[in-house]
């Protein structure tokens, strides 16, 4: 259930109904502005995000109905309550066949105002966790599922479903880990280019030098080792959704570039002086502080403002526990499935100690220590004693093992990694779920050869 209660807007043209309003719902905690007319309240509603409406149907100007009708075409979710002095039960019927909640006839006591917001706020979080539930429905067959009910993914999942018809450009952020990927892929599937490309630049990976013309692709000659012209990421995601993941991580000098490209639309191959026009929505993400990296002179502060329109914020999976279940739950459906194990369900105990634990590798770390539980697993159940992943020292639940236990399980378990990557540690790092300096720490820790 969501716990934070929702902003309220109260648009009204008495100075006393509207003072009156404010200082009631402000006193009940309600988080609350106003409006003196329609034209004022449409505004602010443009520009902010207001779970609740308190609406006047009688003012000069704009009138209460043309006010109703655009604040459902800005948000139709909006939940909107009419107020009137001159009610008649026609025109309350009026206003809620035109997508109002409820009405209130003037005089009304503080305490009707309370009781008919807080029900409207009851509506307003059932609203949202529907829509959370829409997305998962829609996405659990897929691998790319957003899954997760705490309070912090429901607002995640209402913000996809606003901003995903639109193509303003997105700014996810949030540690390694916590899905920035899934949540563009479900920007894209929910968005009228769902049937075009879906091309991922993972800026952290590519090699610095030959980035510009990842990006924008190469004209033949152009320099050594380009034997024929290729097309850029941009370019191969023409009409679809680019993703350029770990944004933070691109050159100033290729940042100067991005920042052409989305401000004309188009490219410039390397080698090449001919514009090409592209057609793409851009979705970035990033796991570091890009305000920390502005004032250091590591990233152009207009760049950031043009990837910036929309933000999300993807909290850890550590502050939002809740959903460690369902996500468990869900992992292992598709693990099973993958796996071909008849492995159908978690233990109580083993569902503690995964609720135990801090996840610093947040999303991907689970995902990873259900699917070698999965496959450990002597039975249909998961048990503690099948829990081998990253980190198990650090449970809180002692009867899972002793220390020494889990350090040489922890430790194997690295090496195991290191192993079947050839010694590559951002690639071990990725499959165990933590970042690499938490990966070099263990190394130095259990002494480790990662010379492999």
């Amino acid at each position: 259930m969501m716990s934070a209660m929702p902003r309220v807007l109260v648009i009204d043209d008495e100075e006393s109904m509207r003072a009156g309003c404010v200082q009631a719902l402000t006193e009940e905690g309600y988080s609350t502005q106003a409006a003196e007319d329609g034209i004022q309240g449409l505004e602010m509603a443009r520009k902010e995000s207001f779970g609740v409406v308190i609406l006047d149907l009688r003012m000069p100007g704009m009138d209460g109905m043309e006010v109703l009708a655009k604040l459902k075409e800005y948000d139709a979710s909006v939940i909107v309550v009419v107020i009137t002095g001159y009610a008649s039960i026609e025109s309350a019927v009026e206003a809620m066949k035109g997508g109002a909640y409820d009405f209130l006839p003037k005089p009304f006591s503080p305490e009707a105002l309370l009781a008919i917001v807080a029900r409207a706020a009851d509506r307003k979080r059932l609203a949202l966790e529907n829509v959370c539930l829409r997305l998962e429905l829609d996405e659990r067959m897929g691998p790319d599922a957003i899954v997760g009910r705490s309070p912090a993914m429901v607002k995640v999942a209402e913000l996809v479903q606003k901003v995903a018809p639109t193509d303003s450009t997105v700014l996810i952020c949030g540690e390694t880990g916590v899905g920035k990927e899934l949540v563009a892929k479900a920007i894209h599937r929910h968005s009228a280019r769902r049937d075009k490309p879906f091309v991922v630049v993972d800026c952290g990976a590519l090699v610095q030098t030959l980035f510009e013309s990842e990006l924008f692709g190469h004209v033949k000659g152009s320099f050594t080792g380009a034997i024929a012209t290729t097309h850029g990421k941009f370019e191969l995601a023409g009409g679809g959704t680019i993703f350029l993941d770990e944004i933070a991580n691109v050159g100033s000098n290729i940042q100067a570039k991005l920042l052409r490209v989305i401000q004309e639309r188009e490219v410039v191959k390397v080698g090449s002086s001919q514009k090409v026009e592209v057609d793409v929505r851009i979705i970035a993400a990033t796991n570091k502080d890009l305000a920390k990296e502005m004032s250091e002179g590591r990233f152009r502060e207009d760049l950031f403002y043009r990837i910036n329109v929309v933000p999300v914020h993807l909290p850890p999976l550590r502050d939002r526990t809740e959903d460690i279940p369902i996500l468990a739950e869900y992992f292992l459906k598709n693990c099973s499935e993958k796996r071909k194990r008849n492995v159908t369900g978690i233990s109580e105990q083993a569902m503690r100690s995964l609720q135990a634990y801090d996840w610093p590798g947040n999303v991907r770390e689970l995902e990873h220590a259900i699917e070698r539980a999965v496959v450990m697993a002597n039975g249909e159940i998961i048990e503690p004693g099948d829990l081998l992943f990253y980190g198990l020292a650090q449970l809180t639940a002692p009867e899972v093992a002793t220390d020494g236990q889990l350090a040489r399980v922890e430790k194997t378990e690295i090496a195991k990694a290191l192993k079947q990557f050839d010694g590559h540690k951002g690639k071990a790092a990725d499959y165990l779920g933590i970042n690499r300096k938490t990966l070099r720490e263990k190394i130095r820790k259990y002494r480790i050869n990662d010379s492999t």
